[in-house]
């Protein structure tokens, strides 16, 4: 493999030659002429950029000198290709220092070395070709496991690879951790790939945060906005990781806008519904509530089971009675329900036993035990109290001001939600009289949520069904 130039000069169609072009443009040709030829040399390798230095010494140095200018200078020319850096004395010519210290009877020949234009065969190195990195593996949505807890959120995104750009847009898939949000959004964009998208562009918001820096600190932002507002789609994970970065939300909703007016598909991922995330800005959450936003919650008993099911199609034989034992008592995500399944496996191994129901109890004791959490009426009385900004003890007051009374309804409503509890228990929690009162209140949320209505508790208004699923959320943690 050769590394894009010929004995006529550098070819300006070749990924090196480019990616010299915008290196010399961002630090000088003195400086590339003086420090780079003799000591550093690019490779392109067909699925990433590697840098190859003559020894550590230099390494050190140019790292902490030039890594930013090489980092922008391939992401101009090769977006999201990644870059490796590494060191190797025999591409410059260089004896290994074994050689000197232990010389031997028979000289071995010259390293045959023309990836830089020596005259020799074109033949790449052999530490290159036993050592590919290997790329990354894109889930598809064949792999994503449907249920009543992410079937809206799993429709849309399929409709955004379909109809890129024409139903809702931007598209916001929210919820906690392990409910398969970056997984929907990886589907996205291999999807689009597969439909010959010219330049979907997948990125975390950490990622959109470190460039936009190093656009900024290098004056390279032309280039920076060049990445993001010419691509077909853009896919941003991990939206949350901007709250508080006014700089970074600044940029990705300028960029937002640029890509939504001109019909480009937007689709986010991140850990609430945009309403709940007070550290975002205010213009931005309205751009995201103007397309469309989808929660993804944790399985059910039988999504769970096709979960288990799906991770353990291609190892080690699984029962389904067993697989059906930690679907009915694993209630968390589908990390866990990973984990769970390599724990019995790995206990099956180390024992030397057969998979049963009571093996796997045994092995995942620990996780059952450690995760399990029975959720009392106290335990919501502290979430409600808590994020409502209300004293300890305030839901049992006898007060019937709204501030105190409807938040009181909130309670009993999500106390029938994940509490055994009966009308009498909980209204005699929140010393309610009688426990029709108890069936008032429920009755009195459900009517909201049907109605949509808004509710203003502490400092601010809030929708009912948002500030349930918020309540939800801090029930569960």
């Amino acid at each position: 493999m050769q590394d894009g130039r010929t004995a006529s000069g550098p070819n300006p169609s070749d990924p090196i030659s480019r990616i010299e072009t915008a290196f010399v443009n961002r630090i000088g040709q003195q400086r590339y002429t003086l420090w780079f030829p003799p000591n550093a040399k690019f490779l392109w390798l067909g699925h990433e950029v590697v840098v190859v230095y003559r020894n550590a010494h230099f390494q050190d140095w140019a790292n902490e000198s030039f890594a930013p200018a090489i980092r922008e200078a391939v992401l101009e020319v090769l977006p999201e290709t990644p870059i490796r850096f590494v060191i190797d004395p025999e591409l410059f010519g260089d004896a290994k220092p074994a050689d000197t210290a232990r010389p031997t009877e028979k000289t071995a020949p010259a390293p045959q070395l023309n990836l830089f234009g020596e005259p020799a065969a074109p033949k790449l190195p052999k530490k290159f070709v036993l050592e590919p990195r290997t790329t990354r593996k894109w889930k598809s949505f064949a792999e994503f496991a449907v249920g009543p807890s992410n079937r809206v959120a799993y429709a849309a995104a399929q409709a955004a690879v379909e109809e890129p750009g024409l139903g809702a847009n931007p598209l916001v898939i929210h919820g906690p951790v392990g409910t398969g949000k970056t997984h929907l959004l990886e589907a996205v964009y291999s999807g689009l790939r597969k439909s010959g998208e010219a330049r979907p562009v997948f990125v975390t918001a950490e990622e959109f945060t470190h460039r936009f820096v190093q656009g900024t600190r290098f004056n390279k932002m032309t280039s920076f906005r060049k990445q993001f507002r010419d691509c077909s789609a853009l896919l941003l994970d991990d939206l949350n990781f901007l709250a508080g970065k006014r700089g970074s939300l600044e940029e990705f909703l300028y960029t937002l806008d640029s890509l939504v007016s001109d019909g480009r598909q937007v689709v986010v991922t991140t850990d609430c519904h945009p309403r709940l995330a007070d550290e975002l800005m205010p213009e931005l959450v309205d751009r995201l509530l103007g397309g469309v936003a989808w929660s993804l919650l944790p399985p059910d008993d039988e999504t769970r089971l096709d979960i288990l099911r799906r991770k353990s199609m291609n190892s080690q034989i699984i029962g389904d009675d067993v697989l059906k034992y930690l679907a009915r008592n694993l209630k968390g995500n589908v990390r866990e329900l990973e984990g769970a399944l390599n724990s019995v496996r790995h206990f099956a191994k180390v024992t030397g036993q057969p998979i049963t129901t009571a093996l796997a109890r045994e092995a995942v004791g620990d996780l059952l035990r450690h995760t399990v959490r029975a959720i009392t009426v106290a335990d919501i009385d502290r979430a409600v109290c808590q994020l409502l900004r209300l004293s300890s003890g305030a839901l049992q007051s006898k007060s019937r001001s709204w501030q105190v009374s409807h938040p009181r309804m909130l309670a009993i409503y999500l106390s029938r939600k994940f509490t055994t509890a009966t009308y009498g228990e909980i209204a005699k929690h929140f010393g309610v009289r009688q426990h029709s009162t108890a069936v008032a209140a429920e009755k009195n949320v459900r009517r909201w949520l049907t109605k949509e209505e808004q509710l203003s508790l502490g400092d601010r208004h809030w929708h009912v069904r948002d500030l349930l699923d918020r309540l939800e959320r801090e029930v569960q943690k």
